[in-house]
């Protein structure tokens, strides 16, 4: 977990620094979208898979048995949709910058393709929360011994092990005669 934990964290730096980029791009003049806004969806699609192949990791480890582990599995799936989500914002915004030049009635301003780099920098951001977020709570519960105990006997009970009975000092414990 705290190789998870590690590459969550890194998550949201990547996602506030692909924002600004998307920020920089739609401040220019978007003359070359292939390649100014090209490499940007190429980097938003790289994470989203990464982060997906995280998400299915998580899924399929004894995270989902941890405590919060399930709706921390259901905030990362959704923040995945949001960064494809990003992504495919930025191929939006190269289609209709180059649009122009198929299109006799196309938009000849970036200003489309600005409105969707805005909404993609929006998608980031908002990920970026959520990445932080859970990347905190799961750091919080491997720095913590009693969540480490908590969780130990969620997945042993998730596994269908009980756990372990100690007697109680009421009950008088059971002596066999030999």
């Amino acid at each position: 977990m705290a190789e998870h934990t590690r590459l969550l964290g890194e998550v949201a730096p990547a996602l506030h620094e692909l924002s600004a980029e998307a920020a920089r791009i739609r401040a220019g003049e978007i003359a070359k979208p292939f390649r100014e806004i090209g490499p940007l969806s190429l980097r938003v699609h790289e994470l989203a898979m990464r982060c997906t192949q995280q998400a299915h990791d998580l899924s399929v480890s004894e995270y989902p048995a941890m405590k919060d582990g399930a709706e921390n599995l259901a905030l990362l799936a959704g923040a995945c949709a949001q960064i494809s989500r990003a992504a495919t914002l930025c191929n939006l915004a190269v289609h209709h910058r180059t649009e122009i030049l198929v299109s006799e009635d196309a938009d000849a301003t970036p200003a489309t393709s600005r409105d969707q780099l805005r909404r993609a920098e929006r998608e980031l951001q908002s990920t970026a929360r959520c990445y932080r977020a859970v990347a905190q709570r799961l750091s919080r519960c491997l720095a913590s011994s009693a969540a480490q105990a908590e969780d130990r006997q969620l997945i042993a009970e998730a596994h269908g092990h009980s756990p372990r009975q100690v007697p109680s000092p009421a009950t008088p414990a059971v002596r066999r005669h030999v």
